[in-house]
């Protein structure tokens, strides 16, 4: 081996400082994606479920939950794990408890410095985020199946100190909480039983939604009929 060589590998520097993707480092105690494909994404809008879908708005493994009360938002990879972390500080004394994250931080953000000349490009990357629309469960915790059972008011109480740490007021959800079309609580209108368990006013009237087959919104009153025409109207 010459001499030069040695030098060579002696001073020879990271990859990662030339990469810009491999720069992302992802540690085993963070919150980001192993593999994306550009190094840099625009930076968007929250979705609005326009078309009617009430994907991600209820329970999918867990008994209770929290799901976005108000408008959408874009939650980073801190925020996240500091209300993980949170939960599992609380749910310790329940051996087996579990807990479900629904949302997965996998947007890269670039940050410029303040006060910096417009052009030379997008900045460099500062963190990982995800984009939230309102109705979507973020968390949901449950006990070991078969071993000790997640109360109620120990759930709630845990579930209240991760709301704490979100940048958006959160609600608690349980199994039997009716999905979410926005801000509109929806009920199923097929099971009798279910509607009337979840049914917060059977008084209310209600009307379907266009696009969401067999589902009817609570507390939205019906329109108006039509008033009858001037020709319609019988004579005297």
């Amino acid at each position: 081996m010459s001499l030069f060589s040695s030098l060579k590998r002696c001073t020879s520097l990271p990859t990662s400082l030339f990469n810009p993707i491999a720069a992302q480092a992802r540690f085993k105690q963070n919150l980001a994606p192993k593999f994306v494909k550009w190094s840099k994404a625009h930076k968007g809008r929250v979705p609005i479920p326009t078309g009617g879908s009430i994907k991600g708005t209820t329970l999918a493994f867990g008994d209770f939950g929290i799901r976005i009360k108000g408008n959408g938002i874009r939650m980073t990879a801190k925020q996240l794990q500091a209300a993980e972390a949170t939960m599992k500080r609380k749910l310790k004394v329940v051996k087996g408890a579990k807990i479900w994250m629904r949302v997965f931080p996998d947007i890269p953000v670039c940050v410029k410095g303040n006060e910096t000349r417009m052009g030379k490009g997008k900045g460099s990357f500062e963190y990982w985020a995800c984009r939230v629309p309102t109705g979507r469960v973020v968390f949901e915790v449950a006990g070991e199946p078969g071993g000790a059972e997640l109360r109620e008011e120990l759930a709630r109480e845990a579930l209240r100190l991760a709301s704490d740490k979100l940048p958006v007021p959160m609600e608690f959800i349980t199994k039997s909480t009716p999905p979410k079309l926005g801000n509109l609580d929806i009920v199923n209108t097929v099971d009798a039983k279910t509607r009337q368990a979840t049914v917060r006013n059977p008084e209310a009237p209600r009307f379907v939604v266009g696009g969401v087959r067999k589902l009817r919104v609570l507390g939205v009153r019906d329109p108006p009929p039509p008033s009858p025409s001037k020709s319609e109207q019988p004579h005297a």
